[in-house]
């Protein structure tokens, strides 16, 4: 796709434990912030000076990980406390369709969506967590057909519900006596091989329409049902070329549901450690590598295992993959968009399992630079059609995020490519969306 000038780059801020760096929480001077819903506001301060498009906060069901709890707080609770502080960023939540019923999850959406006057969005995930189902007392994890058939009857059913009310339904005229013409508001009647329910929604329509919806699968379902229902997808990518392919495809299967190109947008994840040289940049993320604890290297390995479902103990440091194992037909990886972005990098480059450790390539791409240097890189991606913009994590909160903004920002701006000041008052005006016409 050519380059349009009058586009910019989206960024959101991924900031689940206050910092993307595992052992970033030992240089603050107060450890236990993620549990203070003031340090979510603060950082939802940063985000809007740096005039980021919103403040994405990701979740994780049955998490093993209680070493470092950063996933406590249900995402809608800090998001609203962030709405409360601030009137331009978005709030991004995750949540389940797997373990939510369609109307909580719309109640929920629309009830941080008035909290913060149509900045709203919603990422919706099927979860793949086995441990999960035993937490919601279910006897296992449903297989992923079922899964991502729950996810699209759900996408359905909540934009049903948001759109039950006409915009004019809520009257509250107190000459008339008149709050709502009910004559205005529909019932949703939805009977789906996964979904069923008859209900009235209790909110009216959205300041922006509905919630921005989102989704971040990189399997086959769920490119597919991206490309139906969602707004804008969070994707993983460490190459160039990998990013263009997932942009294209993406894009080409919005086209045969009638949508355009600029109807969804592609934001791949960014981790991104910086200094005002490269050596500095380079020198930090050294620092910061030195404080983790054998502990974390362990979680590391365990979790490149688990993303690649092959046994920890295949995986030795020194040697490459086991692809043996890795190419068997029956391998079943959580998240295939994750494995797929591990094992491209791995197999172009044949690095060792030190090296994907250490260049943290088990996650989202990473680039340690200077300002100018990630500036090149997210220009590359973004006019060469890998990106529409960009999930950024940053290492270390606050001075990772401050750095991005003071930093980073000014020289996407010198660019052009990022914008100068919001033209929205909501996050789908702020992201160039159109508002949706009603599902019903």
């Amino acid at each position: 796709m050519a380059w349009v000038s009058d586009r910019h780059v989206h960024l959101n801020v991924n900031s689940n434990g206050l910092g993307r760096h595992q052992a970033g929480w030992q240089l603050s001077a107060r450890p236990r912030e993620f549990l203070d819903l003031s340090a979510w506001e603060e950082l939802a301060r940063i985000a809007e000076r740096g005039l980021l498009d919103a403040v994405f906060l990701a979740d994780v069901l049955a998490s093993s990980d209680f070493a470092k709890p950063w996933n406590a707080f249900d995402p809608f609770v800090p998001l609203v406390a962030a709405a409360r502080v601030t009137s331009r960023v978005g709030l991004v939540a995750t949540v389940s369709s797997t373990y939510r019923e369609p109307y909580d999850i719309a109640r929920l959406a629309s009830s941080l969506d008035f909290a913060s006057d149509g900045r709203a969005a919603v990422n919706i995930v099927t979860t793949m967590s086995p441990g999960a189902a035993a937490q919601y007392g279910r006897a296992a994890l449903p297989e992923r057909d079922v899964r991502y058939g729950r996810a699209a009857e759900t996408f359905t059913v909540i934009k049903q519900l948001w759109d039950s009310w006409a915009p004019d339904a809520l009257v509250a005229d107190p000459r008339t006596g008149t709050f709502v013409d009910e004559s205005k508001v529909g019932t949703v009647d939805f009977h789906g091989e996964h979904i069923r329910l008859k209900a009235r929604f209790q909110f009216p329509r959205s300041p922006q329409g509905r919630p921005v919806v989102l989704q971040a699968g990189g399997s086959p379902q769920g490119i597919e049902l991206a490309a139906e229902h969602a707004d804008a997808v969070f994707s993983a990518a460490h190459t160039l070329a990998s990013g263009q392919e997932f942009y294209r495809t993406l894009k080409a299967r919005a086209a045969a549901y009638g949508r355009g190109p600029d109807e969804i947008l592609v934001l791949p994840g960014l981790f991104i450690v910086l200094g005002s040289t490269e050596a500095e940049a380079k020198q930090r993320r050294a620092w910061l590598d030195g404080l983790t604890t054998a502990e974390d290297q362990l979680a590391g390995l365990h979790g490149l295992a688990t993303r690649l479902d092959v046994p920890a103990d295949s995986l030795e440091l020194d040697k490459t993959l086991p692809w043996e194992l890795i190419d068997r037909p029956d391998r079943t990886p959580r998240s295939v968009g994750f494995a797929n972005a591990t094992l491209t990098v791995a197999k172009e480059e044949n690095l060792t399992v030190r090296e994907l450790l250490a260049r943290d390539i088990v996650g989202h791409r990473t680039i340690v630079g200077t300002p100018e240097q990630v500036a090149d890189s997210i220009e590359e991606w973004f006019t060469q059609g890998a990106a529409d913009g960009f999930n950024v994590n940053f290492d270390v909160f606050p001075q990772g995020l401050e750095q991005i903004v003071d930093h980073l920002v000014p020289e996407l701006q010198r660019r052009g490519i990022y914008r100068t000041e919001y033209t929205g008052t909501t996050l789908r005006e702020n992201l160039g969306l159109a508002e949706p016409a009603r599902a019903t």
